[in-house]
C-alpha cells in the first residue's frame, strides 16, 4: 500500500542508512547507492558521493536527486537536489531536507516476475539436496518469478532427482542491484512442466548469503525485498523529473 504525508523524522533518517540515488532526469538519469552521513533538520542531508563504473557520479548544484530507503519494512523514497558538493577530505553530497515522502509497505506475498537465470550448487556434506551428478559442478536454471521470501525456478531435471524439503543454494543476479550467491533455500512445491522442472524454493536467510553489489547497500534479504517492490511498481511514484 502506497502513501503520501510528511516526513516524520528521525524516524527515516539513520546515520549509516543505505540509500538509493536516482541522480539526474530524463535520459541522464543515474542509479547508484550511497550512505546517509548525516543531516540538519529542514536544511541538507549528508551522504557518500557515490560512484558509478568506478568514477564519481557526475552532478552539480541542482541537479534533481530521488531518493529511496528501506526502513522498517517499508519503502521510502523523497525528491531532493544537489545542494552543494564536496571533495575533501571525504566525498560527500549534501541534498535538500525532503518536504515530504512516499512509503510503500513491503507485502511479502507479493510476487513479480522474472527471467533470470541461476546456478543451483550442492548443498552441504549429508545434507538433502538436489542429485546432482558431481557435487562441485553448479547446474543452471531459470527465475521464473520472485518474492521478498522465495522464488520459483525452472529447471531441466529428471523428477527422480528433486525431493520436497531439499536444500538448494542459489546464485543469481538482481538487475541494477547485485550478485547474490550462496543464498539458502528449500523446495516447497515441484511441478513437472513439459520437459521441465517447477520449484518453489522458500529462502533461508542464515548470514552465510552473500551479496557483490551494483552500486547498492545493505543485506541480501533488503536487496530482494527492494528488488521486488522496484519491479512491482516500477518506480512510478515521485519520478524525478516531478517538482522537488
Amino acid at each position: 500500500m502506497e502513501s503520501e504525508h510528511a516526513p516524520s523524522f528521525p524516524s527515516i533518517l539513520v546515520v549509516g542508512l543505505p540509500l538509493q540515488l536516482v541522480i539526474g532526469s530524463d535520459h541522464d538519469k543515474v542509479n547508484c547507492g550511497s550512505t546517509l552521513m548525516g543531516w540538519k533538520a529542514q536544511a541538507w542531508l549528508i551522504c557518500e558521493w557515490p560512484f558509478h563504473f568506478g568514477q564519481a557520479v557526475p552532478c552539480e548544484t541542482g541537479t534533481l536527486c530521488l531518493v529511496r530507503s528501506m526502513v522498517a519494512g517499508k519503502l521510502v523514497a523523497y525528491q531532493s537536489e544537489v545542494r552543494m558538493t564536496q571533495t575533501s577530505p571525504l566525498p560527500l553530497l549534501y541534498l535538500a531536507f525532503p518536504r515530504r515522502v512516499e512509503e510503500i509497505h513491503l507485502r511479502k506475498e507479493t510476487r513479480v516476475a522474472s527471467n533470470e537465470p541461476l546456478l543451483l550448487l550442492q548443498g552441504p556434506h549429508g545434507g538433502t539436496t538436489l542429485a546432482l551428478s558431481n557435487g562441485s559442478v553448479p547446474m543452471g536454471g531459470l527465475i521464473q518469478d520472485l518474492s521478498a521470501s522465495g522464488c520459483r525456478i525452472i529447471v531441466q531435471r529428471p523428477r527422480a532427482d528433486v525431493t520436497l524439503g531439499a536444500t538448494v543454494y542459489l546464485e543469481f543476479e538482481l538487475i541494477g542491484i547485485g550478485h547474490i550467491a550462496h543464498l539458502a533455500g528449500t523446495i516447497k512445491n515441484i511441478a513437472e512442466r513439459d520437459s521441465a522442472l517447477s520449484l518453489g524454493v522458500e529462502f533461508r536467510f542464515n548470514g552465510k548469503e552473500a551479496i557483490e553489489y551494483r552500486g547498492w547497500g545493505g543485506s541480501v534479504q533488503r536487496a530482494i525485498e527492494y528488488s521486488v517492490m522496484q519491479r512491482q511498481t516500477e518506480w512510478g511514484f515521485l519520478t524525478p523529473a516531478s517538482e522537488p
